[in-house]
């Protein structure tokens, strides 16, 4: 379990200084030219990776359900993002080189989404049907913990403070952004460290011989794709409809983290420090929430956990709009009790996809499950902006507020799709006593 867990808290790496806090604000910033252009191509190149994702992740889930080399694809993939994280200290902050930039968010992007479906597909293997809640709850929270660690290190020694030409306790010079491409490499070394023990530790059993019979050529896969979706709507209609449901309010609790930090500044009036402070606070929160909702999850079930953290993030959005003119103590109050739900919903859906898999189309599924959350993922920021666009109120923070019952629709939308969907029992999987290495 430890070692499974510890591949999310590498990978953190990417996700927090990659293309949230670090990487992607130095790619936006002024010194690579037009700030305006540069955020419309970051959101061309991210668009790209996420449709490359959808249409791939399923059929490269399918295909190592029939190949059973799911650690020798997760290692693959986990390398070519290892490659884009080396990539992004060679990216120098001069316009000739957002190019380099902004290939390597968007490669990165496309392989760490096809390496968390061979990831999520080792869950069943490395838990039981009374432990795969508590599992999974350990490897999310080491997801926040790994990524608040390395953030912290990297703001400290590399990004925050300093003084004539130089940033961080380390007083790295800023001439050429070597300071945010020397905090890359350490990232990259944070990752290539701490993914090993998973590839070590994991045992993987063959495949069932009747997956192994449906190999076939790439091209033929979405074929043997889409036939496999039909077997799986008529065996276990319930497997459809929670990925129609978890995708939707898995794009609610993206959207509570993509906008929160602008709801924050704009409307709350937080400054930037302040909104870095919440952001490490929240993780902290949704952290020890997320490894506490385990045993809960394996005790009660996921969808209980899942209908919870969804009722508490809307009574929580809710009670944000309502005090609103309170000022910031009502941001924070209510942000982080509210950010206390989003890790145990986001690990709970993916434990009560693991309990209805069929046996040995762990791949596929997952795959399907990264497919629909890309399919989704246009919801938040559409309904945001619209709830802005269409708000009564005048003023930049008046109307910007609005945009989070924007974000609570497509809370509340997800809850209702996933109320009828009926939790499934575990079904027999392969045993690992024979499995190899």
């Amino acid at each position: 379990m430890a070692a499974w867990g510890f591949w999310d808290w590498a990978f953190s790496a990417f996700n927090a200084v990659a293309t949230t806090f670090v990487f992607n604000t130095y790619l936006s910033g002024p010194a690579f030219g037009d700030p305006a252009r540069e955020s419309e191509l970051l959101g061309v190149f991210t668009a790209v990776a996420g449709v490359i994702i959808a249409v791939v992740a399923p059929v490269a889930g399918q295909r190592i359900d029939t190949s059973g080399r799911r650690k020798l694809w997760l290692g693959v993939n986990s390398a070519v993002v290892l490659i884009c994280l080396l990539g992004m200290a060679f990216v120098r902050n001069q316009p000739g080189y957002l190019w380099l930039g902004l290939a390597c968010v968007a490669v990165g992007t496309v392989f760490y989404e096809l390496a968390s479906v061979f990831y999520n597909s080792l869950l069943p293997l490395v838990s039981t049907p009374k432990t795969v809640g508590k599992v999974s709850a350990f490897g999310w929270s080491m997801g926040y913990f790994g990524g608040i660690v390395l953030l912290i290190i990297i703001l400290v020694g590399f990004v925050l403070g300093g003084s004539h030409g130089t940033a961080g306790l380390l007083h790295v010079p800023k001439a050429g952004g070597l300071y945010v491409r020397l905090a890359m490499l350490v990232a990259t070394a944070w990752a290539a460290g701490f993914a090993l023990p998973v590839f070590f530790a994991v045992k993987v059993p063959p495949p069932a011989a009747a997956v192994a019979a449906e190999r076939t050529g790439f091209l033929a896969s979405y074929g043997v794709l889409l036939a496999n979706v039909r077997d799986i709507w008529r065996l276990s209609p319930n497997t459809i409809w929670f990925l129609l449901a978890s995708a939707i309010f898995r794009d609610g609790l993206t959207g509570v983290f993509t906008f929160g930090g602008v709801i924050g500044h704009v409307v709350f009036g937080l400054s930037t420090t302040k909104v870095l402070m919440f952001g490490i606070a929240a993780n902290v929160i949704a952290g020890l929430a997320t490894v506490s909702s385990g045993p809960l999850d394996d005790r009660v079930g996921p969808k209980p956990l899942i209908v919870t953290s969804l009722a508490g993030m809307s009574v929580c959005t809710i009670g944000l709009f309502a005090t609103r003119a309170q000022g910031a103590i009502v941001f924070w109050i209510f942000g982080l009790i509210l950010c206390a739900f989003v890790g145990p919903a986001q690990s709970a859906s993916r434990t009560f996809l693991a309990r209805i898999i069929p046996a040995g189309r762990e791949g596929e599924v997952f795959g399907l499950y990264a497919t629909t959350g890309r399919a989704a993922i246009w919801m938040s920021p559409a309904l945001y902006s619209l709830a802005i666009a269409i708000s009564p109120a005048t003023g930049t923070a008046a109307r910007t507020s609005w945009g989070i019952l924007g974000i609570l629709v497509v809370i509340l939308a997800g809850l209702a799709v996933l109320l009828p969907v009926k939790p499934g029992q575990s079904l027999p999987r392969p045993g690992l006593d024979d499995a190899p290495a």
